[in-house]
């Protein structure tokens, strides 16, 4: 039974993890002022198609280092805490704001990405 409630435990800061990433994306690229008729249909499906996928890699990036966090140090830490979901949810937005940071300078500042 504690193996399946860390797994939904886990599952829940994946795609937790996954909407913020999807909502980073939705802030850097801006709103979609593509005409939804016509021909430019495939313009603004490339455009929500290519939001999801940027989102998804980056909300990816943060559960993946949230998840090695959680269970090569906060485990440890929070052993005997009552505070543990705030302590996880304070770590999970600092790897989330530090990996909004690498991201945009990897895009902006050195044009890699």
């Amino acid at each position: 039974m504690p193996t399946i409630k860390t797994l939904i435990t886990y599952l829940f800061w994946i795609v937790l993890s996954l909407i913020t990433g999807i909502v980073y994306a939705r802030c850097i690229i801006n709103p979609n002022a593509v005409s939804e008729e016509g021909l430019w249909y495939l313009l603004h499906l490339f455009f929500e198609i290519g939001m999801l996928q940027v989102g998804f890699w980056v909300g990816l990036t943060i559960a993946i280092c949230f998840i090695l966090v959680d269970i090569f140090y906060l485990k440890k830490k929070l052993k005997n805490n009552h505070k543990k979901t705030l302590s996880r949810l304070v770590a999970f937005l600092i790897i989330t704001v530090f990996v909004a940071i690498v991201h945009y300078i990897l895009e902006k500042g050195i044009d890699v990405i």
